[in-house]
């Protein structure tokens, strides 16, 4: 995706310029013919390799979006006018990518272009619930309320993330620091040991495993380091694959400790999504396929796919989540007591907030379960080595 700077005629004759991100210029001068606007001129803003780097580091976080929202509706709210809160929040955030970005926000608008249809012009930056939800906002005359609530649900999906980087960075810190050692161990410190072994020796088997592992690591590491680097991106690779991801998935929803855990988060992320998106007038279908695509899981997506297609075709939206199997039967009751009240916005906010308490308590007691546990991993990993080595000074000893 690059950037590309246009001139375009309004139909009154007027000319506006401005900036979008797009795939290629087809795409621009789409967008543009949606805006009411004849493309003029398009021309794509050349950067340097190195500026692309820098600017593909440079990302907006939830964070920085969250206060954004915030400080807009505020701003909106005091009768401050649009393009004079775009252009001082855009001197006032601190991630530049986000303040280049609402620059040339300001500047579009200026031009006639509405607020969302400008921010579509930057799709890396605002997701399509954001761009939806503003569209709503600006359509009801409820830009200031829809601020708001995007800030909420913004604000909310961070705390679930960072809640579940709480849980998982410790367990992997630990298990990737063990390696580190087990495999400096196998290279530097069994070598010394097998110095001490008279030639001939009949040694234990775990002791002969170690050695030969240390062998085989000290003798082919150049052969083996680059088979562990190819297996490595070639899983990735995989994982990011429409089959691999969605094996993935499902595997997640399965695994014995953090199966659950995973399942509560992308629930509520699904009815957080879903309560704001109805809440703000989009219709059912249409916020249910993006409250699916919010949720990061291939089998949530698939689900509320096939539940969007029966919607079309008749049903209710809770029989189609009931049939799929992947929501827990709370959730599909609590839904279909929203539809049978006319309050689903309502239900489903209740639905977010009880999981995200259960993320948040799950995360503090499996962060108390999995110390004991890395520490027992650690001391298999290291102590089996050490025992391994010290075997046959043991065995010389007792045969004395």
């Amino acid at each position: 995706m690059g950037s590309y700077y246009y001139e375009a005629i309004k139909r009154t004759g007027e000319t506006v310029k401005g900036k979008f991100e797009a795939d290629n210029e087809s795409r621009v001068v789409e967008r543009l013919r949606g805006m009411g606007l004849m493309a003029v001129n398009i021309k794509e803003i050349k950067q340097s390799s190195l500026d692309s780097l820098f600017k593909r580091g440079k990302k907006v976080k939830l964070g920085d979006l969250s206060l954004f929202s915030r400080q807009m509706a505020a701003m909106l709210n005091s009768g401050i006018p649009l393009t004079r809160a775009l252009y001082t929040l855009s001197r006032q955030v601190t991630n530049k990518t986000l303040g280049g970005a609402l620059t040339q926000v300001a500047l579009n608008v200026e031009s006639g272009v509405s607020f969302s249809e400008a921010l579509k012009g930057y799709p890396l930056i605002f997701s399509p619930i954001y761009l939806n939800m503003v569209e709503a906002g600006e359509t009801g005359g409820t830009l200031e309320k829809t601020l708001t609530r995007l800030s909420l649900q913004l604000q909310k999906d961070k705390e679930l993330r960072d809640s579940i980087h709480s849980a998982t960075f410790y367990p992997i810190a630990v298990f990737g620091f063990a390696l580190v050692i087990f495999f400096a161990m196998l290279f530097f410190l069994v070598p010394i040991f097998v110095g001490f072994f008279p030639a001939g020796a009949v040694l234990p088997l775990p002791t002969r495993i170690i050695i030969g592992a240390s062998d085989l690591l000290k003798g082919y590491w150049y052969i083996l380091f680059p088979i562990f680097i190819l297996i490595f991106i070639g899983l990735r690779s995989y994982a990011k694959s429409t089959e691999g991801k969605k094996r993935l998935d499902r595997l997640k929803l399965k695994l014995p400790v953090f199966g659950p855990l995973i399942q509560k988060t992308v629930v509520a992320s699904f009815a957080r999504t879903f309560s704001t998106l109805t809440s703000t007038g989009i219709p059912i279908v249409q916020a249910l396929g993006i409250s699916g695509k919010a949720s990061g899981n291939t089998v949530i997506i698939e689900a509320t796919y096939n539940a969007s297609l029966k919607i079309q075709e008749g049903s209710n939206v809770s029989s189609p989540l009931v049939e799929s199997g992947v929501f827990p039967p709370m959730v599909t009751h609590m839904i279909s007591v929203g539809e049978e009240t006319g309050a689903m916005s309502e239900m489903l906010d209740k639905i977010a907030e009880f999981y995200e308490e259960e993320v948040t308590t799950m995360t503090k007691g499996l962060t108390a379960l999995i110390e004991p546990l890395m520490l027992i991993v650690v001391g298999i990993l290291v102590g089996g080595i050490l025992i391994s080595l010290y075997l046959p000074i043991f065995t010389v000893i007792t045969q004395i």
